[in-house]
């Protein structure tokens, strides 16, 4: 006689009181336990890809300087411009290059933004090339 001869042959056991759980919720207790919530965005985010801030050299600078010489005396008229500007990241060291085209509404050289027509405000520090469209 083995330990468990007086009951191996008995019925499944079925609940007077409630009915039984369907398989589907059944399953879910089994699903994997999320013990790291948020590890991978993470490991997402660390291997996001973000560019270097590369500052324009002298010739660069000086160019950009004429460009916005140009610009502050067309400004009554709105000129259109392409601007390329590096916009800083802000979760992690770096950012990317954006380029934008408007019309520029304002220039505020004490804060130090160039800001379109549609709102959008480019620091003047971050650009990198302008070009300023005809008529």
């Amino acid at each position: 006689m083995n330990d468990y001869d007086d009951i191996i042959n008995l019925p499944h056991y079925e609940p007077r009181h409630h009915s039984r759980m369907p398989m589907w919720n059944r399953a879910a207790q089994f699903a994997p336990f999320a013990a790291l919530t948020g590890y991978e965005a993470v490991i997402q985010e660390t291997g996001r890809l973000t560019d270097e801030w590369v500052a324009p050299g002298e010739y660069g600078n000086d160019e950009l300087n004429r460009k916005m010489a140009l610009l502050l005396d067309r400004l009554p008229e709105r000129p259109r411009v392409v601007i390329e500007y590096f916009q800083p990241d802000a979760r992690k060291e770096g950012g990317a290059y954006k380029t934008c085209t408007g019309r520029v509404r304002l220039v505020d050289e004490n804060e130090r933004f160039l800001e379109l027509q549609g709102g959008q405000k480019i620091p003047i520090d971050f650009i990198s090339s302008m070009v300023i469209m005809e008529k």
